[in-house]
């Protein structure tokens, strides 16, 4: 397993899928919380923290089953944030064997087509390469990190999103495998028992996304007041009692 790991705390597994442009630091605060009742894995995605750049297309949802394998776990709660929701969704569908519950925190969806809004505020960040300066002025300039931005965890932020930047300069290709068909044309298909959480202040296109997941059968929202899009990180005592209410259940 060349992926970085961390394991802590005995129980049910929790297997924990940080954000793009960020690693295991997502976690800082949420993984301790959930390490009292559960045995918590927090890992670093290909190309992110300590784990190694992808040198051929990354396939985020074999590197999980391999990470599971390795870890000779059979079956697992997955908790995923942004991109790491849209990995957990893509897994649960190919392998719903090994997950026993899905939690989604304001997940991406492979598929899902985004707005010209969105594609436009993009393409002004890659158009800043290579000023790291820049690009995470644009991409922190934006509703769904106002709250963060404005609290004590802005330096977390910053450095996790810098380190990003920099290690992308190690990467082979940008490119990544997903399932077909995509998980946007197949959430009818969602058998696992799933909890969606999303901050109340976010980005008209993550609301849309929310709103494809209301054709999961067996699946609960929870929307959180006073928070953004980093909300494992401004709201992670909240985080945990929704996470640990739900498994418990």
């Amino acid at each position: 397993m060349d992926l970085y790991y961390e394991v802590s705390g005995y129980g049910k597994p929790v297997v924990l899928l940080h954000s793009g442009g960020a690693d295991m630091r997502d976690w800082t605060f949420v993984a301790p919380l959930l390490a009292k009742h559960y045995k918590t894995v927090a890992f670093d995605g290909r190309g992110a923290g300590k784990s190694p750049s992808p040198m051929k297309p990354a396939n985020y949802v074999e590197d999980l089953l391999a990470l599971l394998d390795h870890l000779a776990i059979d079956q697992a709660v997955l908790v995923g944030h942004s991109m790491g929701g849209q990995i957990a969704t893509d897994f649960a569908l190919k392998y719903p064997e090994r997950v026993s519950e899905l939690v989604l925190i304001a997940p991406s969806l492979s598929g899902f087509r985004h707005s010209q809004e969105f594609e436009d505020w993009m393409q002004k960040i890659n158009d800043a390469v290579p000023d790291i300066d820049k690009m995470v002025e644009l991409s922190f300039d934006a509703p769904s990190y106002r709250i963060v931005m404005s609290g004590p965890h802005r330096d977390l932020m910053d450095q996790m999103f810098r380190h990003h930047l920099k290690k992308t300069g190690e990467w082979g290709t940008f490119e990544s495998i997903w399932p077909e068909p995509p998980a946007a044309e197949r959430l009818k298909e969602l058998t696992v028992k799933t909890l969606f959480m999303i901050g109340e202040e976010e980005l008209p296109d993550n609301i849309r996304v929310a709103e494809c997941f209301r054709r999961v059968p067996h699946i609960r929202f929870i929307q959180m007041a006073g928070a953004d899009h980093k909300v494992t990180l401004t709201h992670p005592d909240d985080v945990y009692r929704h996470i640990t209410g739900f498994l418990e259940e």
